[in-house]
């Protein structure tokens, strides 16, 4: 009789732990992204607005009138993902696009009158998603200067 092979989600105990899904950084990271994620959505639902679309609103919160290209920056996000998503924002009434007047190609991004009122709207966001992650705001900025500081060493070894 011939040895059978176990399938292949049989425990293993001689697996190298660090093949194992569960023992990868970048599973738990990816795991960790679409928790946060989904935490977020129906309270962004309520607003109509996708989580990409809520970054580019807490950016022009913060400060109104940003360049494209600085907001591409601020929120890590290339052109060809950034524009077709500031075109749904401006069709959707909460933003408007417009040609800087000291430099054409150059485009600033403002709010309008409808996209400040979510802000009003937005404002207890955080503390229930920090709620929902069980963090107090100690904890919340721990993993958050962790996470941004993995983030710079990763940019910094791929370039």
């Amino acid at each position: 009789m011939e040895p059978t092979t176990p399938p292949p989600h049989a425990e293993n105990t001689s697996l190298d732990p660090s093949r194992r899904v569960e023992d990868q950084l970048c599973f738990a990271i990816y795991a960790a992204s679409r928790a946060v994620t989904s935490l977020y959505r129906p309270m962004l639902e309520r607003l109509g607005l996708t989580y990409p679309q809520y970054l580019v609103m807490l950016a022009l919160w913060e400060e109104d009138g940003v360049a494209v290209g600085d907001l591409a920056q601020a929120l890590a996000l290339d052109y060809g993902t950034l524009s077709p998503l500031l075109k749904r924002m401006e069709v959707a009434g909460l933003i408007n696009r417009r040609r800087r007047a000291d430099d054409e190609r150059a485009v600033l991004v403002t709010l309008t009158e409808r996209g400040r009122e979510l802000d009003a709207c937005a404002t207890e966001i955080p503390s229930a998603i920090a709620d929902g992650m069980g963090l107090d705001a100690e904890g919340i900025s721990r993993l958050r200067d962790a996470l941004q500081q993995l983030t710079e060493s990763v940019v910094r070894t791929a370039r």
